[in-house]
């Protein structure tokens, strides 16, 4: 167990940049787990790595890998880690670093958590990563209340169908923006209204207690939706016009009705806990579009670019 397989890319561009090589096995520290991955999801954050959208953090040292979330197994234990078992079947998130598209990923315990009974690795990798910001945005961020309207843009996505099904769990009345052809398919997940994005305008939708925006595009639009007292949550920015983006985020803290709240994810153990108690009292259901072999992460990365996805694509690792 020396080498392992793992996607990489050498320079920033399309899909096609991405490949499997081998390289070693992390160390583990002291402090450390190392996890046998079993399945990967593919995010928004991923494609915008690739692409070289947030190059002026990465940087242009390569190669680089890719993936933030897995679920797997514990294959070792660090000396000094206690509460964790060799076999023992986890999930878990690698904060704000990549790295997980790999059969072995090693991690600080308060990365992971007990994967929820039930799910199989792809199930649960579905859900971990858009179920993580949506609970922070929604309950910790915005505090969302019961009886409040929810406006969830992109609800059809990764992060938006899991955030439809959270605001429910918040006893929101939710209302979703999605594509034509997902309007039924949000409705499955809970939503009580959903709305066709590009058929319907803007403001014949009413006002809102709180807007989760996983697009990023239009914010400035989107906030004057917000009723008084109201709280827009934003998950990403338009990264074709980054500055712009931002300075509506921070311009919203001066001027206009209500401020944009953003954050960048960066999950402990407790709150991986909290989403593996939804998913197994049956409050998350896992939605996976698709399920892409290793070897095929190109097109999980081609797949997600495409647009129109239900949930989660996700790659099998071994």
């Amino acid at each position: 167990m020396s080498e392992m397989n793992a996607v990489l890319f050498d320079r920033y561009g399309p899909p096609e940049v991405l490949h499997v090589a081998r390289r070693p096995v992390p160390a583990v520290g002291p402090d450390e787990v190392l996890v046998r991955v079993r399945a990967v999801g593919v995010n928004g954050g991923d494609l915008l790595d690739r692409k070289g959208k947030v190059g002026l953090v990465t940087g242009r040292t390569f190669p680089k890998a890719t993936g933030i979330d897995f679920a797997g197994e514990v294959a070792r234990v660090g000396p000094s880690v206690g509460g964790v078992r060799e076999g023992e079947r986890v999930w878990g998130l690698l904060g704000r670093k990549t790295g997980s598209m790999a059969e072995y990923v090693a991690v600080g315990p308060r990365r992971i958590a007990a994967a929820p009974e039930g799910l199989t690795p792809e199930e649960a990798v579905s859900l971990l990563a858009g179920a993580s910001t949506a609970v922070t945005a929604l309950r910790d961020k915005a505090g969302l209340q019961p009886g409040e309207r929810l406006l969830v843009r992109g609800g059809s996505g990764g992060v938006g169908s899991v955030a439809v099904q959270v605001g429910k769990v918040l006893g929101a009345h939710v209302v979703a923006l999605a594509g034509g052809g997902n309007l039924d398919f949000v409705r499955g997940l809970g939503a009580d209204e959903a709305v066709d994005y590009r058929a319907a305008p803007l403001s014949g939708l009413g006002r809102f207690d709180v807007v989760l925006d996983t697009v990023g595009t239009g914010q400035a639009r989107l906030r004057r939706l917000l009723a008084p007292g109201g709280r827009m949550v934003a998950v990403t920015v338009d990264f074709d016009r980054p500055l712009a983006g931002i300075a509506v985020v921070l311009g919203s803290t001066v001027h206009g009705r209500g401020r944009i709240r953003a954050f960048s994810g960066n999950p402990d153990s407790a709150l991986i806990r909290e989403v593996a108690r939804l998913a197994e009292h049956g409050d998350l259901v896992p939605v996976v579009d698709t399920v892409h072999d290793l070897d095929r992460a190109a097109d999980a990365h081609r797949a997600l670019e495409a647009g129109g996805v239900r949930g989660k694509h996700v790659v099998r690792i071994g």
